[in-house]
């Protein structure tokens, strides 16, 4: 019986490691690159988010007409604007981009939560190189390194790697702490404090802080704090706004944020309006289908900050529908996978993301219409910048990851 049992189990690891031949002969299968390759290129396919995937490369195929379109005229008009390069670049970072969607799919968010220290400590280390090698662009912000002619805006890594940190610190403190204890809440409100301020004071950037302040906000109230803590959190911070109106922002940037709403901040419109004025002439021009071949409004920040302006110039209404409905569908499924994740840490990941998506678009589409202060933020997957780009597609990659992994046996997102 013993010998029967132990010769069964020769013929089944024979049958695994080798496949059958002429004349009976059984040799060893050949696990090569190909074969590997092959075999997660299947797995990616069957388990990775591909629905996300393409939805994001649309809006990515979407962007290289408009930043073509947009550079093209700048380029036309003298502004110093290189629209092959632009468009160069643009087509690389997707390029990178898709292979960093591809990577942080097969990387469990869990290996990354685990290693929040270190993606805390490349967090200061970025902060720090603002500080030395930081230099301000056309908005007065501090937020760019620059090098051999390449452009790198370190707060849109800075974003990223402070979901993932703050994720998994909430996770702790809902797993092994009370949530609601004031020591719980004075950590997670610390560490959003110190990555805000730190932001602000050493860029000046606000577009970036604020987006810091909608992802906590999002994450704290998706773990289940009670909500006595938001009313006592907006008291703490309406007391606050003083101090930081005064103190700690520029001049520019509060005439920034008064614009929309108060027309005496530049009556004539052409300071800090000019831009907003051109962007919702641009917008009225296209109406419903775009104008007419040839005809383009210039103006300075229409390939980045207002791109969603020049997609309703050329595309009209419903090329910015469209637009709209894929960044809606983005967010969505951020958000659809993460409440099915099964987990507090891969829930908390997948809102933060999909928080700043949808903060970053609600206010750059407002800063385009009016509405909302100009602020620097772009268009989500559609405004040119290598930095975002690659970035934006890591960000999808780990919620990709995050529907990739198999789901626990029973949902634990519970208070």
């Amino acid at each position: 019986m013993r010998k029967e049992k132990i010769y069964a189990n020769i013929i089944s690891v024979r049958n695994t490691l080798c496949v059958p031949q002429k004349g009976g002969v059984f040799p060893i299968k050949k696990t090569g690159f190909r074969a590997t390759f092959r075999k997660y290129a299947l797995d990616f396919f069957q388990h990775a988010d591909i629905f996300l995937l393409v939805i994001c490369l649309i809006c990515s195929a979407i962007s290289l007409f408009a930043v073509k379109t947009a550079t093209g005229n700048l380029d036309a008009a003298g502004y110093g604007v290189g629209s092959t390069k632009c468009v160069i670049v643009q087509s690389a970072s997707i390029v990178i981009g898709v292979g960093a969607f591809v990577v942080f799919t097969f990387v469990d968010p869990d290996i990354l939560g685990n290693q929040w220290k270190i993606l805390a400590a490349v967090n200061i280390l970025l902060m720090i190189a603002l500080i030395i090698f930081g230099s301000a662009d056309d908005t007065g912000n501090k937020s760019w390194i620059r090098f051999a002619g390449i452009g790198i805006q370190p707060s849109e890594v800075i974003k990223i790697l402070y979901v993932i940190v703050s994720a998994k610190q909430m996770t702790y403190l809902k797993e092994y702490k009370d949530i609601n204890s004031f020591p719980s809440v004075v950590m997670m409100a610390g560490h959003f404090a110190l990555v805000f301020l730190a932001i602000q004071v050493i860029s000046s950037d606000l577009g970036s802080a604020t987006i810091i302040l909608a992802i906590f906000l999002v994450m704290f109230f998706c773990l289940g704090v009670k909500l006595y803590w938001f009313v006592i959190g907006f008291a703490a911070v309406a007391a606050v706004v003083p101090l930081l109106w005064t103190y700690f922002l520029k001049g520019y940037q509060k005439q920034r944020l008064l614009a929309p709403y108060d027309p005496s901040v530049d009556p004539e419109g052409y300071g800090i309006r000019w831009q907003t004025i051109q962007s919702r002439t641009t917008l009225a021009s296209g109406r419903m289908t775009g104008v007419d071949a040839g005809h383009s409004t210039v103006f300075t920040g229409k390939h980045t900050d207002f791109i969603f302006s020049c997609i309703g110039e050329q595309l009209g209404m419903i090329g910015c529908i469209v637009v709209m409905i894929l960044l809606t569908i983005i967010i969505l499924r951020c958000y659809y996978i993460g409440i099915h994740s099964g987990r507090t840490f891969d829930m908390l990941v997948c809102c933060g993301m999909g928080t700043a998506i949808a903060f970053q678009t609600f206010i750059n589409m407002g800063m385009c219409l009016g509405i909302t202060p100009v602020i620097g933020l772009t268009l989500p997957f559609f405004s040119y910048g290598g930095s975002s780009m690659v970035t934006l597609f890591a960000a999808m990659g780990v919620v990709s990851g995050v529907k990739y992994k198999p789901k626990p046996e029973r949902f634990t997102l519970a208070t």
